[in-house]
């Protein structure tokens, strides 16, 4: 969604073929691997659900989700072509990492959240970059955060601290990149 949301906001031009050539293959290595890893973890016994309850289970989709977003940002986004594009995976990665380490110590953050977080102040940070009012966007979004919030409650998947760790490790992720390119 961050890279999607970037192209359909950033004032620069950019064909379609370099628009496509970049979120065909991030789409790819964040949503389409991911699924197919899920069901080979599933059938190897690591993972039970789709929900990943235990800390134990966590880890190695984590891990993985860790590489893939590395990949993302050396090989399908370079430097020096969308420096926003590119500090916005640094920011998820550092998300991913944290969220990783903190399983170490028996702690699950909300994973949903910390991508609806990493979103929503990446989504803030491109309005005050190029300048443009997209607060009907940033509305929605926020919107869509707290309905997240409330469905992760409501199916007790976590708790109160654990979404709002999460939260403010996707938050804090991206605000962190901000000096690098706003």
């Amino acid at each position: 969604m961050g890279t999607l949301s970037y192209f359909v906001i950033t004032p620069k031009y950019s064909p379609l073929e370099l628009q496509s050539g970049n979120i065909l293959p991030v789409f790819i290595l964040t949503v389409i691997i991911p699924i197919i890893v899920y069901f080979i973890l599933r059938n190897l016994g690591v993972v039970s659900s789709i929900f990943l309850p235990a800390v134990t289970e966590r880890k190695y989709p984590l891990f993985i989700s860790l590489i893939l977003l590395l990949m993302v940002l050396l090989k399908v986004i370079p430097n020096n072509y969308t420096i926003e594009l590119y500090h916005f995976f640094l920011g998820l990665i550092s998300a991913t990492a944290t969220c990783l380490l903190l399983l170490y110590i028996n702690f699950k953050s909300s994973l949903h959240m910390m991508g609806m977080g990493t979103l929503l102040m990446f989504m803030a940070g491109l309005s005050i970059h190029f300048e443009i009012n997209i607060t009907i966007g940033i509305s929605i979004l926020t919107l869509a955060t707290g309905l997240v919030a409330t469905g992760r409650l409501y199916f007790k998947a976590h708790n109160g601290a654990e979404l709002l760790i999460g939260f403010l490790i996707g938050l804090t992720s991206q605000l962190l990149t901000f000096k690098f390119w706003l």
